[in-house]
């Protein structure tokens, strides 16, 4: 019922949301993404972990703190990682690679591995472990599966459940509290977050979430006027403070309401269909793990755009600007994914997925 439900709820998104406006990808392009995902969801070290620990009993190895998500370098990449996975095999299910993408999902989504997940995350002092990025993506992760028509998937779902419940518990304990929206290009932003979220609830008609985002979106956004683009990047963004809050916005205000808002909100976007408006982020090293946020920043930016015109009435006429800069950000960005370095390419494969399969517009 459950799954029947959340296919209905899909089926009844804007046309507009069908699919996204760029290049589709292809198999090629998914093997190569697919590939950086299987080298490291299981790759233990380098591991960056955020551990509180409370005697030398908590000194243990990533694999035994978290034992489905311990690749990838951190925790919120491993999930992500998860996801990425599981979007291609569900896409390209005759793929070469599908097989091994089945595989390590498979190792990783056992419910003895989610109960020990649960259990680290219940643990003293982590009440705000991954909040809200790595609990988002954790989220999509679920409702990918969730959507996905396939015997194992639906086993899989059922192992994450426990997980997916306790994320979504702390968001809703958590949203209540937040006075202030959290407006940085890193890990703490809530807008970005949030469209992660609400695009979940939809999927699983979660209703009280979805009415607690609509109520955070209108206190938190809803007044916002002239937001300061010209002041971004900041050095090691990989999200737009800007640009993400539209996208999310354009989840929770209908075409009219919403255009009406964006002419207030980002007032400098060009009528004339130019992309000159808003410039690619430019990456002076990718071997140093900050400063390859900006391959990340372009990416991102690419499916916002996307997504702003998206929500924007058909004959707008700032959608041909949006769509261009997304093309030139795209354009910029993804030659860089490339898994050369693990520094960007724990990651980037990721964001690479997300905006070429249209996750963001085709849940």
């Amino acid at each position: 019922m459950k799954r029947a439900i959340a296919t209905l709820l899909v089926a009844l998104l804007p046309a507009s949301l069908a699919a996204a406006p760029g290049d589709a990808l292809d198999e090629a392009a998914a093997a190569r993404f697919a590939a950086l995902a299987l080298e490291c969801v299981h790759k233990e070290y380098p591991n960056k972990i955020a551990h509180v620990m409370h005697s030398d009993a908590d000194a243990k190895p990533p694999r035994a703190l978290t034992p489905a998500f311990y690749g990838c370098y951190d925790w919120h990449s491993s999930v992500h990682g998860h996801w990425l996975l599981a979007r291609l095999a569900r896409d390209f299910p005759d793929a070469p690679f599908a097989a091994p993408a089945k595989a390590a999902l498979a190792r990783s989504l056992t419910a003895a591995n989610i109960e020990a997940e649960v259990a680290y995350l219940r643990g003293p002092g982590r009440i705000s472990f991954e909040r809200p990025y790595g609990l988002a993506w954790l989220l999509q992760l679920a409702s990918e599966l969730e959507r996905w028509d396939d015997p194992q998937a639906r086993e899989w779902s059922s192992a994450l459940a426990p997980l997916e419940a306790e994320a979504a518990q702390r968001i809703a304990g958590w949203l209540p509290k937040l006075r202030y929206p959290i407006r940085v290009g890193e890990h703490s932003q809530t807008a970005f977050a949030f469209g992660l979220i609400s695009d979940w609830a939809a999927v699983t008609g979660d209703a009280v979430i979805a009415r607690l985002l609509d109520s955070r979106a209108r206190a938190y956004y809803l007044a916002d006027r002239d937001c300061p683009l010209r002041y971004e990047p900041s050095g090691e963004d990989f999200l737009s403070p800007c640009i993400a809050e539209a996208d999310f916005m354009r989840r929770i205000l209908r075409p009219a309401e919403f255009a009406k808002w964006l002419s207030g909100f980002l007032p400098a976007i060009p009528s004339n269909g130019s992309a000159g408006w808003l410039a690619p982020g430019e990456v002076t090293d990718r071997s140093d793990p900050k400063l390859a946020h900006i391959d990340g920043l372009n990416l991102s930016r690419a499916w916002m755009l996307e997504g702003i015109a998206s929500g924007l009435p058909t004959r707008d006429k700032r959608r041909a600007a949006l769509l261009a800069a997304a093309r030139v950000h795209r354009e910029a960005a993804l030659p860089a994914v490339t898994g050369e370095h693990y520094e960007g390419g724990h990651w980037l494969g990721t964001f690479a997925v997300y905006l070429t399969s249209g996750a963001g517009l085709r849940p």
